[in-house]
């Protein structure tokens, strides 16, 4: 059985997501990044970058326990794994692999900065709200292109290209980013779709009644963006 350590934040989502589509069995370890269980040493020496999600997975290459972090390393793994939700042909591979890497390069840097400036930074920074919300507008705007050309980012299949945008690109988190999402409908559409999805639904439940948006406490504040978060370990 998979071992997943979550929170449910776009990243986690990836994974809790991909699970529910592949349908392996997999058991939640609930890392909190409010209260720093980031940080604790049995979690590191997982996810040395102290960031959700990371995996184990007990019957691993070669057959023994194999650990995994970082968001899109897992989602490949998985894919390949399972033999599902990643093409085997060469080109059809490459698609996806390059949307893939444009989530990874792109969306979530730049959504996830979006997102902090927006609404999380106590200090009000004109500059770079304009300058991220910008990026985030353009890149809706790259998806809305590539959408209006194939029913999903990487052709005509669904697969972890999807997966992995869709989780900064849900409807809960159009509001964070100030994304008016009729300007893009595209990815309106492409989002409902995969939205409608039962195992995407299932993936994004997963302990959702944690997930709260808006300004944290000073402590969680000082854990997520303060000098927690740099303290050598």
């Amino acid at each position: 059985m998979i071992q997943l350590y979550y929170w449910p934040t776009p990243n986690g989502h990836k994974i809790s997501i991909m699970l529910e589509e592949v349908g392996l069995p997999y058991q939640v370890h609930p890392i909190n990044i409010l209260k720093g269980d980031q940080f604790q040493p049995e979690f590191l020496r997982i996810s040395p970058n102290n960031k959700i999600p990371a995996i184990v997975d007990p019957e691993g290459p070669g057959g023994g326990s194999y650990s995994l972090f970082e968001s899109g390393a897992i989602l490949l793994y998985l894919a390949e794994k399972t033999g599902r939700l990643c093409p085997t042909e060469p080109r059809a591979r490459f698609d996806m692999m390059q949307w893939l890497m444009f989530q990874m390069g792109n969306i979530g840097p730049m959504f996830g900065q979006n997102g902090h400036f927006q609404v999380y930074a106590r200090e009000d920074v004109p500059y770079a709200k304009a300058r991220y919300h910008n990026e985030c507008k353009r890149l809706y705007g790259v998806m809305d292109r590539r959408l209006g050309q194939s029913d999903y980012l990487a052709g005509t299949d669904y697969s972890v290209a999807d997966i992995a945008t869709y989780a900064w690109c849900a409807p809960s988190l159009w509001k964070i980013h100030r994304i008016d999402i009729d300007e893009y409908p595209n990815v309106k559409r492409w989002v409902e779709s995969i939205g409608a999805r039962p195992a995407v639904q299932r993936g994004v439940a997963l302990l959702a009644d944690t997930r709260k948006y808006g300004n944290p406490t000073d402590e969680a504040y000082g854990i997520l963006f303060g000098n927690a978060q740099y303290q050598r370990r």
